[in-house]
């Protein structure tokens, strides 16, 4: 019996070793933290495709509850006065600098636009904590916008917030009735195209922790559509129709990408279908090619006339290219850019700044971003 009790100890022992354990490249730093915090991830997506395989909860649904799990409500505190408000319809908590001493006024805000999924879910703790950093060093009223609504401002964002943050940049900047002018755009490792998902970030990085391509891919599949066909048109990079094809050009990577990202990999373009995983030229094979869901989609011209831009990427993240191409775009197209690279960098590094997951790459990525804001707002 004791025998067997400890072959069953050992038998766990091993199983929750090899689960735990993950392939991180040596260049990142404090590995084992991410293993252990990549474990919480996969263990949520496994739990997510169970309970949709059994039909007890959809898969995104289930997804959620990093969103619930990592709630808070914002409050005040000695130096920040902060609020949940409407503006025009829009849920935003505003982050107000206390004047202390001889200040008589506040400067001008920045605006953030980090994404969530719908928008009655706040901030997780990470984010939250953030944009009480950005108010502490700038001193300035921030506004923190969660709602998903590529008609509404937005100069920051991380991830799909970054892909927020460009399309209404560029909306604002097309817009001749607009008074609003923006300083500055800062996107952080941002999701900015549909269209080619076999970038060599995307095949390099397709099993890294926190944002596996699969996972990356069924967020896009799951934004457009509930349909599992396109899923796994995504997938094998056969989703493109004739109409999203046509604007491939301006997402082709060989072009825009350093030879220093494109490794080892060759460019192949995207195969075209002309009813991409039977969704057809009105489904979400449509939508893939709207500049608001890619904001790479748009030509030079259209970048020209956009603020100054912070873009942060990551080696280690699937949407590095992203960002680097759009980078390569802006300053092709005349635009001031920053481009931070982070040669030891994962994806969702910015937000693990607090315990027990608070990562040093985490805390020099928020400095530096803070150092950025400090010269150019």
């Amino acid at each position: 019996m004791q025998l067997k009790g400890i072959f069953l100890l050992l038998s766990i022992g091993a199983f929750t070793s090899y689960y735990v354990y993950q392939p991180i490249p040596d260049k990142i730093e404090e590995r084992w933290k991410l293993m252990l915090t990549d474990c919480f991830f996969r263990s949520l997506s496994h739990l997510a495709d169970f309970s949709e395989l059994v039909g007890l909860k959809d898969y995104m649904g289930v997804m959620m509850f990093i969103t619930f799990a990592e709630r808070v409500v914002p409050v005040s505190d000695q130096r920040v006065h902060v609020t949940e408000e409407l503006f025009d319809g829009v849920e935003v908590v505003v982050y107000q600098p206390k004047l202390q001493g001889g200040d008589t006024e506040l400067r001008r805000a920045p605006l953030g636009a980090w994404y969530r999924l719908a928008p009655e879910h706040h901030f997780p703790v990470p984010y939250e904590d953030v944009y009480r950093v950005v108010k502490h060093f700038l001193q300035r009223v921030v506004l923190a916008q969660y709602t998903v609504d590529p008609g509404r401002i937005a100069v920051s964002g991380d991830s799909a917030g970054g892909n927020l943050a460009a399309a209404v940049s560029q909306q604002l900047q097309q817009d001749p009735e607009q008074q609003l002018q923006l300083k500055v755009q800062a996107l952080l490792y941002p999701v900015l195209q549909a269209l080619d998902l076999n970038t060599p970030s995307y095949q390099q990085n397709q099993n890294m922790p926190i944002l596996p391509r699969t996972l990356m891919v069924r967020f896009w599949s799951e934004y457009f559509t509930s349909d599992k066909t396109f899923f796994r048109a995504m997938m094998t990079n056969t989703h493109n129709s004739p109409e999203s094809a046509a604007l491939l050009k301006f997402v082709n990577w060989s072009a825009f990408l350093p030879e220093s990202y494109q490794g080892k990999y060759n460019y192949s373009a995207p195969v075209v279908a002309l009813s991409a995983g039977g969704a057809g030229s009105d489904g979400p094979s449509r939508s893939i090619a709207d500049p608001r869901a890619s904001p790479l989609l748009v030509p030079d011209a259209a970048l020209r006339s956009l603020p100054k831009a912070y873009v942060l990427t990551c080696e280690y993240d699937v949407l590095r290219d992203d960002g680097v191409m759009y980078a390569a775009r802006l300053r092709r197209a005349g635009v001031e850019v920053t481009h931070e690279h982070y040669a030891s960098g994962f994806h969702g590094a910015l937000m693990f700044t607090v315990w027990p997951t608070d990562f040093l790459i985490g805390r020099t990525m928020t400095e530096n971003f803070i150092k950025w804001l400090q010269h150019n707002l």
